[in-house]
């Protein structure tokens, strides 16, 4: 049996590494950390904030409800907290139809 190596998966990320997921800057990040209760990085001995898989996806949503679809801070803050349910369901369905928007789009280019 060949051995196959596992993708490895970081338990922390730091904030530059989530700054650049999103493509803006590390101040947006830390702002966003004071606004939304939802975003709880843990901090070590320097006080460098790491970001888990869990803080990583809340800003996704942050990001989807602020940068894509307009809500302003407040709008988002109180959307997270009446309905967050409805809102995770709701980015995931976005995602799914960009991903087949995606998959159509070649195959239109490769007819």
């Amino acid at each position: 049996m060949p051995y196959k190596e596992k993708p490895t998966v970081k338990l922390y990320y730091a904030i530059g590494e989530v700054a650049t997921m999103f493509d803006v800057n590390t101040s947006l990040i830390r702002f966003w950390e004071k606004e939304f209760d939802i975003i709880k990085p843990k901090k070590n001995k320097k006080g460098n904030r790491l970001f888990t898989k869990g803080d990583v996806d809340n800003f996704r949503l942050i990001f989807h409800l602020v940068k894509q679809r307009g809500f302003t801070l407040e709008g988002a803050k109180k959307k997270l907290k009446d309905n967050k349910e409805d809102t995770v369901k709701n980015h995931e369905v976005v995602k799914s139809l960009a991903k087949i928007r995606e998959f159509l789009v070649e195959v239109k280019d490769q007819l």
